[in-house]
């Protein structure tokens, strides 16, 4: 399809349901990611972003297979509730300014059918069905602008640089077509995002980031995709400025103050919040650790993603039940050197059958290096 057939056709798929409109609530603005390993990303930047004033109004999605679901995250906060009505999301971000729930049924209908018809059709891989998908959708929800982070490599959908290209420029066309302000964010996703994988454990290393004790990477992918989000939101006249108001969202504690207000209003555990340790645990923490002394040389995305389910906290098929306590902790990351018997690695168990599998599966993850290894570029590009 070209740009022209891909663009009608996203506008059938938006009007097959309701569009909102949210231009009373000023410059509403959203964010989506195509779904890579330990992509926690969301659980950081939008209260950052609303606590400098720009509302972020998102609907987002579940886990399936490797990748986790930001749904699946924040349902770790005991309580939280996804299924919050049309009418519960305009009254929520009118009042706090941020709402992150499931997609309503009467937003872009057609979507579902078609995303059956392409599983069964083997399209589930095309690039203009995949970009009409996300942004019928985004288009839908009312949002004046969008950044998008779109994954590339091992970990991700999109495996090639090429691909991932394609459909950046192909949404971005899309959401101009549609009066929609767009920017897509190229990332790097051959290694997990951040330490944590698994839905607790990553909560609580987004609280850890908003509070200014995050992991270096994930931190740069907030500060990027926030700052063009305060920037289509007319709160910085350019992303520098954007990049210095998150920062300074974070020193002073405002961040995560409004991560309290988000979870407070959909039903969630406040107190998880406050004490991450009162997040779901596993049963059982084991630590790998080397057998020499080396450098880590690679950790391979898919392996930690596919450990994951294998723990219990992912699904293979839609509708599982999952466990949002087990995971992964990745102690040493690319370019860290290690000694021997230190911890490189630790598998959080809760007692699945896949739990062995998982060990190994991380282990083997793991690539090592004699010399020092240059960490990998981690923004590898801009299309806007």
């Amino acid at each position: 399809m070209d740009d022209k057939e891909t663009a009608l056709l996203t506008d059938a798929i938006v009007r097959s349901g309701r569009r909102l409109d949210l231009s009373k609530f000023g410059r509403v603005v959203d964010k989506h990611s195509t779904g890579g390993i330990g992509d926690k990303v969301t659980l950081v930047v939008a209260p950052l972003v609303a606590a400098c004033g720009a509302p972020v109004a998102k609907m987002s999605g579940r886990g399936l297979g490797i990748t986790g679901g930001t749904l699946d995250k924040l349902e770790s906060f005991s309580g939280y509730r996804v299924d919050l009505s049309t009418d519960e999301f305009l009254a929520q971000l009118g009042r706090i300014g941020i709402v992150v729930t499931g997609q309503t049924k009467e937003l872009a209908p057609a979507d579902g059918l078609m995303y059956a018809l392409r599983d069964q059709t083997g399209t589930v891989p095309s690039i203009p069905l995949i970009a009409s998908s996300i942004m019928s959708k985004k288009i839908a929800a009312g949002a004046h602008a969008v950044v998008l982070d779109v994954k590339v490599g091992a970990g991700a959908f999109m495996r090639s640089l090429r691909d991932a290209r394609e459909l950046a420029r192909l949404m971005v066309a899309i959401g101009k077509a549609h009066g929609l302000r767009v920017t897509a964010e190229l990332t790097a996703m051959d290694t997990p995002l951040g330490r944590s994988v698994g839905n607790a454990l990553e909560v609580s290393e987004a609280i850890a980031t908003l509070r200014g004790d995050g992991p270096a990477d994930l931190r740069e992918v907030v500060l990027a995709a926030g700052a063009e989000m305060l920037v289509y939101a007319r709160r910085a006249r350019d992303r520098r400025a954007g990049r210095a108001a998150l920062e300074r969202a974070i020193a002073d504690g405002s961040g995560l103050a409004k991560l309290r207000e988000l979870v407070a209003a959909q039903g969630g555990d406040v107190a998880m919040v406050d004490d991450p340790s009162r997040l779901p645990r596993a049963r059982t923490v084991e630590a790998l650790r080397a057998e020499r002394a080396a450098f880590v040389g690679r950790v391979d995305a898919a392996a930690v993603g596919l450990a994951t389910v294998r723990l219990g906290a992912g699904r293979e098929r839609k509708g599982e039940a999952i466990d949002h306590a087990p995971g992964v902790v990745l102690v040493k990351k690319i370019g860290d050197r290690v000694a021997k018997g230190e911890t490189y690695a630790e598998v959080h168990r809760s007692g699945h059958p896949g739990d062995a599998e998982a060990v190994e599966l991380v282990r083997g993850a793991y690539a090592w290096s004699r010399g020092r290894v240059t960490p990998p570029k981690l923004v590898l590009g801009r299309i806007a």
